[in-house]
Parts: structure tokens; sequence; C-alpha cells
């Protein structure tokens, strides 16, 4: 009878672990996603720059129109790789410690 009362607490810790292990992982793939947002807006950003130095290069008249137009279109596409590292951060830093206080892991 003792044996299988050690045996049950075993199999308790063991899927306490395990799930702990799951929402370590979740959260660590999650962030790992949400970190590749970053890539979208870097491509973009270099892109509209390069075109706005190819119509400065075509009409220097326009310099300070193209110039304005240019940053505002690459903050609002910068917002979107911020919110990627938001999230990411918040699933390395936050997340595993909700998830696991709710499991009562």
């Amino acid at each position: 009878m003792e044996n299988l009362a050690i045996i049950a607490a075993a199999a308790v810790q063991n899927s306490e672990v395990l799930a702990r292990a799951l929402v370590l992982m979740g959260c660590a793939i999650g962030a790992g996603l949400a970190l590749i947002a970053g890539i979208g807006p870097g491509i973009g950003e270099g892109f509209a720059v390069g075109k706005a130095c190819e119509a400065i290069a075509r009409q220097p008249e326009q310099k300070g129109s193209v110039t304005t137009t240019m940053l505002m279109g690459c903050a609002v596409a910068e917002t979107t790789g911020l919110y990627g590292f938001i999230i990411g951060l918040l699933l390395i830093f936050l997340a595993p410690g909700l998830f696991l206080r709710r499991l009562g892991a």
C-alpha cells in the first residue's frame, strides 16, 4: 500500500514538471515567433528609404516633402516591429509566471 502512495506522489510530481516544461517551451517558441516580426519592418524601411533617395535624386526641390512622407511611413512601419518585440518580452518574462501560478506549479 505504501508503494502505491509513493508511485502516485512521483506521478504527480512528474506531471507538474512536465506542465512547467511545456509552459516554458511554449513561451519560448512564441517569443521567438513574435520576434520574427522585426524582419518585415527592416525590409520595408530599407525599401522606402531607397525609393525616397531615388525620388530626391529625380526632383531635388521636393526633398522636404519626400523626406517627411518617408519618415512618417517608416515610423508607422516600425510600430509592427515594436509590437512584436514587446510581445516577445512579455512572453519571456511575464507569461511563464502567470501560467505557472495558474497551474499551481
